[in-house]
């Protein structure tokens, strides 16, 4: 049994039935190539090979990669699995050639940067289908206030929350439950990279101070003339917070503050 490692943030899912019902909700059929981020054990992996027509894993952790090989060597030699050893932070997605969906059993201090870079890739997936921690799936799917990162999300696809997972599930438990998220209807969600440059400006100077007025923040990019115009475009009280404002406002905002 090979140790989890806290420098890695490993949590090992155990429970096969757990696996399995992650599986099924990530939609997984004979014609979808998967990107697996953390193999682990494999217990997921092993029921992502049973679904998909490939499955391309990246396992981070070198002394587990060996394990893995041995334990799919069948699936790694007629190709139904691809085995890569490295950190999924410095993975391209632009060299999978065709239409992929995302399933993670990723650690939680990575999440967020996870998401955004898959998000905002050039080759998105079709689907995102996460473990993470429940509060932040939470806060993401189901908070009537916004984030940074449940805009994040909500600016690219749909997030669901399709169950929960209690931490016994896991080997070492977590100090928390988790629960298992899915990002669908992913798409390109700007018309130009500097309309998205622009929008991701904003968002990081509007949460940067929490208790701070969103006008308040924005100084930092533009005056207060400037901005208060803005918020009468878009028709937004001088008054509002950050958390307050939907998806829909900060698009608007990004436009009325810098429309060229």
């Amino acid at each position: 049994m090979m140790r989890a490692k806290k420098s890695l943030g490993q949590n090992f899912l155990m429970h096969q039935q757990t696996a399995a019902r992650i599986a099924d909700a990530a939609g997984i059929t004979k014609d979808d190539l998967v990107l697996e981020i953390g193999a682990g054990t494999g217990m997921l992996t092993r029921e992502l090979l049973a679904r998909a027509k490939k499955v391309i894993a990246i396992e981070a952790d070198r002394e587990l990669v060996p394990v893995l090989r041995e334990t799919f060597a069948s699936e790694i030699e007629k190709g139904s699995l691809e085995l890569i050893e490295g950190d999924v932070r410095t993975f391209d997605a632009v060299t999978l050639e065709e239409s992929y969906k995302l399933v993670a059993n990723i650690p939680y201090y990575i999440t967020g940067e996870i998401i955004r870079a898959f998000l905002t890739a050039e080759h998105k997936p079709s689907s995102m289908t996460l473990l993470v921690q429940k509060e932040v799936a939470e806060r993401i799917a189901r908070s009537k206030k916004e984030s940074l990162l449940s805009l994040s999300v909500k600016a690219y696809g749909t997030p669901r929350i399709e169950f929960k997972v209690p931490r016994g599930a896991f080997v070492p438990a977590p100090s928390v439950d988790s629960a298992v998220l899915s990002i669908v209807d992913i798409h390109s969600a700007f018309d130009t990279k500097e309309h998205e440059n622009k929008f991701w400006e904003v968002l990081h100077a509007s949460f940067a101070h929490k208790r701070k007025r969103l006008a308040k923040n924005l100084e930092v990019l533009s005056s207060k003339e400037a901005i208060m115009n803005a918020f009468g475009t878009v028709e937004l009280s001088d008054s509002v917070r950050s958390e307050d404002v939907p998806l829909s406002k900060w698009r608007a905002l990004t436009l009325a503050l810098f429309p060229n």
